[in-house]
């Protein structure tokens, strides 16, 4: 359910053009803030504002192995705490493969490159995006069974339930990969 109708749905009698802001129709009555709570909500039957949409989350990493261990750590340790039983160990591998790649494929070892990434909630997932300097286009390779790499994307592609490479504006290349908030049955 999108912002906007969960707002209206929630905001009574508020009119449906006012309904895109999540405190619903009060941009024009209060110049664009959300309304004041005056009060304590007391009985079940009241209804609290909707929370504000999240704030994409973004860090910079410099591109080195040692930065992989930490994308983990840093991105897991963004989820809210409810979330990280069901999504904790596939965001730690999805950016571990992710940042891994970036480091390889996407960055040169004499530059003081960084890798980019950015993590926020939509549309019923949690979406990832990593970023390099690179100009190549990842796509999923099927290696031998003798292989020691090359399944990173393999992984990426099972793990997620939907994942793109975009070239970024100016220079780089961007996976974007999304985790569902429901399990998949």
């Amino acid at each position: 359910m999108s912002i906007a109708h969960a707002t209206h749905r929630n905001a009574g009698s508020a009119p449906r053009e006012h309904a895109r802001l999540p405190w619903a129709g009060y941009a024009r009555d209060q110049g664009g803030r959300p309304p004041a709570i005056s009060r304590i909500l007391t009985t079940a039957t009241e209804f609290a504002v909707p929370e504000i949409p999240h704030v994409p989350l973004h860090w910079h990493l410099p591109a080195h192995p040692a930065s992989v261990s930490r994308a983990r750590h840093i991105v897991a340790e963004s989820l809210p705490g409810a979330l990280r039983p069901h999504l904790g160990d596939d965001l730690r591998l999805l950016t571990s493969e992710l940042v891994t790649n970036a480091i390889r494929h996407g960055t040169c070892p004499a530059d003081d490159s960084l890798i980019e990434l950015v993590l926020w909630p939509a549309d019923g997932h949690y979406w990832l995006a990593v970023s390099d300097s690179g100009t190549g286009k990842p796509a999923v390779a099927y290696p031998g069974t003798d292989a020691e790499g090359g399944r990173g994307l393999l992984l990426v592609d099972n793990l997620a339930a939907a994942w793109t490479v975009r070239a970024r504006p100016s220079r780089g290349t961007s996976v974007i990969a999304g985790l569902p908030l429901r399990r998949r049955d």
